[in-house]
């Protein structure tokens, strides 16, 4: 059989607008099977919480189970890894968080880079903190405790999940800006008996690790950490009202391999989104006390850079090292 000219040109034609036709679909069609939700840190923590709640969402609207998958371990850098290996399919995505930017400067060493190898794929949360002080350290306000500090240099314990853990950077950039002398005392295990029973003095705590601790006066709320008061604890200052300039809030977002298809980032930021918005999914995050933060890739990958820039350099300035 012969073919005309013509015609190989029309099947050449066809056969290469394939390719495109099949990645319209696939957009259609993601996911067509589960997808693995990767979480640096141990089943009921925040980020936990924070992913299955999330999650839930992704998988009512999109058809599909989303797999919550903890990987504790190394600050993170375990999780953060495997999804920087995975297939750039959209079937392994990662739960992030203001950790994987601080790694970027606290380890020199790692085998990946969070910013080049994990795409942005949406906002979730932000996180704010309340600075609580022991009830037995004689100070009400913020100006106060910069006050006695100043005047009792190094008498003034503050507590962390650790070193180069958000508490402890935080406590940090405090010290930094206000020129006290703080001691840091690095945990491993919860410290909120110690500041109740005043063996440690101060610390920059989540609010949803914290509330129920200041309702029953077990320990003093001083401030919030974010730019401006919360709705929900509007009577709270900010320490940003004594301290121009301190913001100091955690964040939770998603991110997917770099590669990963744009439509099937897309579809997962729509989603996204749209929890965002929803009356009662922003409600079930008040209570957890956090708020939500969406932002599109785009505006994702800024925000990460701009904290990477942020935190980086309080990291270098004060020369902390992830042990």
């Amino acid at each position: 059989m012969t073919f005309r000219r013509r015609d190989v040109l029309h099947l050449a034609a066809g056969l290469a607008a394939l390719p495109a036709l099949n990645g319209g679909a696939r957009a259609d069609t993601y996911p067509s099977r589960p997808v693995h939700m990767i979480i640096g840190f141990p089943p009921g923590s925040a980020p936990d919480i924070i992913g299955r709640l999330i999650g839930q969402w992704l998988s009512d609207r999109l058809g599909q189970q989303f797999v919550i998958e903890n990987r504790p371990g190394a600050g993170s850098n375990i999780a953060t890894e495997a999804v920087a290996r995975a297939e750039p399919d959209g079937y392994t995505i990662i739960l992030d968080v203001l950790s994987n930017v601080l790694n970027v400067s606290l380890y020199e060493h790692l085998s990946f880079n969070f910013i080049k190898d994990i795409a942005a794929v949406a906002g979730v949360a932000n996180a704010p903190y309340v600075m609580l002080v022991t009830p037995s350290l004689p100070v009400k306000t913020v100006p106060e405790l910069i006050a006695y500090a100043k005047a009792n240099p190094g008498k003034i314990n503050f507590a962390s999940g650790g070193i180069g853990t958000s508490t402890h950077i935080f406590g940090v950039l405090f010290m930094m800006m206000t020129a006290t002398q703080l001691v840091h005392v690095p945990y491993r295990t919860n410290y909120m008996t110690d500041l109740i029973g005043g063996q440690v003095q101060m610390v920059v705590n989540p609010i949803p690790q914290s509330m129920e601790f200041v309702k029953d006066g077990r320990v003093r709320a001083l401030a919030v950490t974010t730019p401006q008061r919360l709705a929900a604890l509007s009577d709270l200052p900010t320490v940003n009202e004594f301290v121009p300039g301190y913001d100091a809030v955690g964040w939770y977002g998603l991110g997917a391999p770099k590669s990963t298809p744009a439509d099937i980032v897309d579809k997962l930021n729509t989603a996204t989104a749209t929890a965002l918005a929803d009356a009662k999914f922003k409600a079930r995050l008040a209570d957890l006390g956090v708020e939500p933060m969406p932002k599109s890739p785009a505006e994702m990958a800024k925000f990460i850079v701009g904290e990477d820039e942020k935190w980086g350099k309080v990291i270098r300035t004060a020369d902390i090292r992830a042990e």
